[in-house]
């Protein structure tokens, strides 16, 4: 019966997708006609070419937010032309403005806008609805592009190789872009269609607007575009460009010296077609990537980390389908431990194994069918054993050669559904593990974009000393229309699947349900620019005794007021006491935790204004005798002028008679649990200088300091509850902290070539002795564990054809 109905919904979707789809047409749509260009445009922002004199009018803007559907007002009316030849599109819009004195124009680095004015070009190579490649311009000419997809939203990780320049004028200001067609993708055809639109926000008042009416009532964004037409014959060239870069770090501390190293490699971007591109990098060189911010984890989990590698952030919307990949597994500190007798120990595990190669291949065809392939391949990492009492050495193999694949099938249809098949798959020299999942995932959507359904089954092989099969599914159903929505849905894993290989996932063993509903305001009101209430629900249940393993019940309110300052705040309950199967540490133990409820604050003022705030407060309380956590952020900013800001991040937060594992006695067979009070000080700061928005410094520091401090014992009961132990005598207490300095000037010196130099310095350390006096425990770290390191890196992009230009004329 389950199964029949959940075959009525799928084919009630799918036929509501694939026959009754009734959306805009190409003549319905706002269409604009691109004029091919016969001379020569210089990208200077003055649009003085006779070419732009010629080219076709986009004029007529919508208020996309606050207010929604208002078409703009004359003296803030916007007016684009785009022009085209074998090579790229070329976009010139002026951005009129009554009070151009008011422009605002912050510089920043790439990726971000700041406090500035901006325009914006969307562009949809395959008119299907789906994706964008977002090309933003801020009035200071600084540049930010994106991978926007339906599903997944914004991927500013995603940059493209594009020119741009920007002049304020006495009427507002100008902008002037071009974009290779090496940064889009597109069928092969004599005559293209390409879904586009065109953005502006005008900062000082927080108005967005689009030239394609974007109706807030749907939630669609790419499928509302308009249409460009009028690009025939193109002939693009050769997509082959080639990123050689080199690098020399100089790396000191007390322990180990100094020592100098020297890094050269190449990255390789081929495009094999207009729709598909081969991205490889050859000896790669991670080392001026962000830090990880390291904290004290007493969980059963481990910390998960943002990845921060660009080969392994850019362009990756595909393989990031069915959270089957996490891409910090690749390169990662060794998976396997030799086993060791009471003698033997190693000095130095390794916290990464290094990555020989990496290579991907990504596109979409005329049909709409997008493919991926990712491979990467990490080296053999072997450590030394030492026998402590003889001090005889030997080789042990921790990581052997390991192969990475991730091979996706996304096939989209009716411009706002998809079916996507994935395999992930490990592959490891020699008598180790490998492991091997494949998911099909599928999002659908009716025909006028207001209910969708989605879910997933992804199945898991691992190949060890026994073979294991499992299981993860989930199905969701949601209204996404109109001022009131609902979802709800429900997710089953079964206890043997397991993706942690090459993607990550903590608990198994499970069925859950959730339910939602929300209402929100569609338009501004006399006090709110928005306003957005929604109540949640969510149970968790064990597969095999279904317990409860988790259970939530919230409202959160968000909203923003008429003077662009946000106010949020939530209350959530835990009725149900949780089973817990992981905190034990020991197959079949469990260990029952209280009921509770909590509510949090959220404040953030405007950030136009040059004094900014935010402002989070949270505080949890127990059904359980004085026990409690409360975490406080407060985070102050202040922009000194367009090229100067300063952001401050103090992050207190404080856990009471907290309960969690702590040891297990294998002679008695018993698991220890702690009631312990743990606090932490969470202070980063943060600062940029720009020079211009093609050279820019950056200060990022950060330092961390927890303590855990142990106050009672207790042997946890096959019945999950706790009994007092009063003669274990351990000293299991946490004293731990990190600090991290980074300080960069980087320059972008030509399109795509980079040089950046970084000092960086961090230390970190941990004791199980207890020091509440923040000024010792601040000079223990730096005196004694203190690391620099000083780099200089160059990376310079060569297009394959202008190569060829240098050849010729040499």
């Amino acid at each position: 019966m389950y199964n029949n109905f959940i075959f009525c919904i799928l084919l009630f979707f799918i036929s509501q997708s694939l026959f009754s789809q009734e959306r805009k047409t190409l003549e319905e749509k706002k269409n604009l006609i691109a004029e091919r260009r016969d001379e020569n445009i210089v990208i200077d922002g003055n649009l003085d070419e006779l070419n732009w004199s010629k080219a076709t009018i986009a004029d007529e803007f919508y208020t996309f937010e606050p207010d929604n559907g208002n078409i703009a007002q004359n003296d803030l009316r916007t007016e684009v032309k785009v022009l085209y030849d074998n090579n790229a599109l070329y976009i010139g819009a002026i951005l009129y403005d009554n009070e151009p004195s008011k422009i605002l124009k912050e510089f920043t680095e790439r990726d971000k806008t700041g406090i500035a004015d901006s325009f914006g070009v969307f562009i949809n190579g395959y008119n299907d609805g789906q994706q964008d490649f977002q090309f933003y311009v801020t009035a200071s000419n600084g540049q930010a592009d994106c991978n926007f997809t339906s599903q997944d939203g914004e991927d500013y990780s995603w940059d493209a190789i594009w020119e741009s320049k920007t002049k304020i004028t006495d009427k507002g200001w100008v902008v002037e872009i071009r974009i290779p067609y090496a940064a889009l993708r597109f069928p092969k055809a004599d005559v293209q269609t390409w879904g586009i639109n065109f953005f502006r926000e005008i900062r000082r008042n927080r108005q967005k607007y689009t030239w394609s009416h974007i109706d807030n009532n749907i939630n669609s964004f790419s499928q509302q575009a308009g249409i460009l037409k009028g690009i025939k014959n193109i002939s693009p060239p050769t997509r082959l460009f080639l990123i050689p870069y080199a690098s020399s770090y100089y790396n000191s501390n007390k322990k180990e010296g100094s020592e100098l190293t020297f890094k050269g490699g190449l990255d390789i971007k081929y495009g094999i077609n207009d729709a598909f591109t081969l991205d490889a990098i050859l000896i790669p060189d991670f080392g001026q990537t962000k830090f990880d911010n390291v904290e004290l984890n007493l969980g059963p989990f481990e910390q998960q980390f943002n990845e921060n590698r660009p080969f392994f952030t850019e362009g990756t919307d595909l393989f990031s389908k069915g959270d089957l990949l996490y891409t910090r597994r690749i390169g990662a500190s060794p998976k396997f431990r030799p086993e060791l007798t009471d003698d033997e120990t190693i000095d130095n595990f390794p916290s990464t194994t290094n990555l020989l190669n990496a290579l991907k291949v990504s596109g979409r065809n005329n049909d709409g069918l997008g493919i991926g392939f990712l491979n990467a391949i990490t080296e053999k990492t072997d450590v030394t054993v030492r026998n402590t009492i003889n001090g005889n050495t030997k080789q042990e193999t921790v990581s052997p050669l390991t192969n990475y694949n991730v091979t996706v099938l996304d096939q989209r249809f009716n411009k706002n559904s998809s079916v996507t098949f994935i395999n992930t798959n490990v592959t490891r020299d020699g008598k180790y593990r490998d492991a091997n999942v494949s998911g099909i995932i599928f999002d659908l959507n009716t025909k006028k974009n207001t209910f969708n359904l989605s879910g997933k089954a992804n199945l898991s092989n691992t190949f060890d000393t026994k073979n294991k099969n499992g299981l993860e599914s989930s199905l969701s159903i949601g209204e996404t229309s109109g001022k009131f929505r609902f979802g709800l849905g429900g997710e089953y894993v079964s206890k043997d699947f397991d993706k942690n290989d090459l993607g990550i996932i903590f608990q198994t063993n499970y069925y859950s349900y959730f339910s939602n509903a929300s209402y929100r305001i569609l338009s501004p009101t006399k006090i709110f620019n928005s306003f957005n209430i929604g109540i949640y629900s969510y149970m968790e249940h064990n597969n095999v005794t279904s317990e409860i393993q988790q259970n939530n019940f919230s409202i959160d309110i968000n909203t923003t007021s008429k003077d662009n300052h946000y106010v949020g705040f939530g209350y959530r309950i835990k009725p149900f006491e949780r089973y817990d199967y992981y905190e034990p540490r020991k197959e079949g133990k469990f260990l029952i935790i209280p009921t509770l409820q909590s509510y949090w604050l959220g404040l953030s003022s405007n950030y136009n204004y040059k004094f900014a705030l935010d402002l989070n407060f949270s505080n949890l309380f127990y059904n359980q005798e004085d026990r409690y956590d409360l975490d406080i952020s407060i985070r102050p900013r202040y922009r000194f002028n367009d090229r100067f800001s300063l952001i401050y991040e103090f992050n207190p937060s404080s856990q009471k008679n907290n309960i969690g594992y702590i040891d297990y006695l294998s002679t008695t067979n018993e698991t220890i649990i702690a009631q312990r009070d743990r606090n932490t000080l969470d202070n980063n700061l943060t600062s940029k200088f720009s020079i211009n928005s093609r050279m820019n410094f950056n200060l990022s520091i950060r330092h961390y300091w927890s303590i855990a401090e142990n106050n009672k014992f207790f042997t946890l009961q096959e019945n999950g509850r706790l009994l007092e132990k009063t003669d274990y005598t351990a000293n299991k207490n946490s004293n731990f902290s990190t600090w991290n300095l980074d300080f960069s000037y980087s320059w972008w010196f030509a399109p795509g070539s980079q040089a950046t130099v970084l000092y960086r310095n961090n230390a970190a350390n941990f004791t199980s002795d207890i020091d509440n006096d923040f000024s010792n425990n601040f000079d223990t770290l730096l005196n004694d564990n203190l690391s620099h390191t000083f780099s200089v890196s160059i990376r310079y992009f060569i297009d394959y054809n202008q190569a060829k230009s240098w050849f010729k004329k040499a």
